[in-house]
C-alpha cells in the first residue's frame, strides 16, 4: 500500500491505520485515494497553524466519515483518550486516518494506546512518537511517563 509522505509527519501504525499532521484539501482527496473512509482529527478547528476552514464538509464531500476529537494541547484528559479508543473500537474494519495539527497528540495517544496493549508494540510507539516529539509538560502524565514529569515539551529536530 502506497504511503502519503508528503503529508507533514505522516505515519502508518498498521495496514489501516495511518497518522499524520493536518492535511490539506489535496491531501485530503489523497487520503481517499488511498482507500482512507474514516478521518479522526484530534486537533482543534481554530487553531491558527493549517486547520481546515471547513474540514467536516471537505471529508463529507468526498465521502468519508469524520470523527471530531478536540484534544486541548495544554490539557489532554482521560476522556479524549476514551473518546479515541471507542472511535477505533466503532470501525474495526474501517480504513482510518488520524490526524492533529503535528501528529504530536495522535503520536501520544498511539503510545498510551500501546500501553494499554492495542496497536503497536511499546518499543515501536515510542520511536514512533520521538520521531515527531518527546512529551513533557502535560503530556507527561497523560502518556504515564515519570521520566517525563517536569521536562518541556521538545520536538524532534526542533530546538526549543
Amino acid at each position: 500500500m502506497t504511503d502519503l509522505t508528503h503529508i507533514l509527519n505522516w505515519r502508518r501504525i498498521d495496514m489501516r491505520i495511518t497518522t499524520s499532521g493536518q492535511p490539506d484539501e489535496a491531501q485530503m482527496v489523497d487520503l481517499k485515494s488511498l482507500g482512507v473512509t474514516h478521518i479522526v482529527n484530534l486537533g482543534i478547528h481554530h487553531n491558527g497553524k493549517g486547520a481546515l476552514t471547513d474540514e467536516l464538509g471537505t471529508v463529507a464531500e468526498l465521502g468519508m466519515a469524520y470523527i471530531y476529537i478536540p484534544v486541548d494541547f495544554e490539557n489532554p484528559t482521560d476522556a479524549d483518550y476514551k473518546a479515541f479508543k471507542e472511535a477505533l473500537a466503532a470501525h474495526p474494519n474501517a480504513n482510518i486516518h488520524v490526524h492533529c495539527i503535528y501528529n504530536a497528540r495522535v503520536s501520544a495517544f498511539f503510545y498510551r494506546y500501546a500501553i494499554d496493549g492495542f496497536g503497536l508494540t511499546v518499543p515501536k510507539a515510542m520511536e514512533n512518537m520521538e520521531s515527531i516529539w518527546r512529551p513533557g509538560a502535560d503530556w507527561a502524565d497523560f502518556i504515564r511517563s515519570t521520566e517525563a514529569v517536569g521536562q518541556p515539551n521538545r520536538y524532534a529536530g526542533e530546538d526549543y
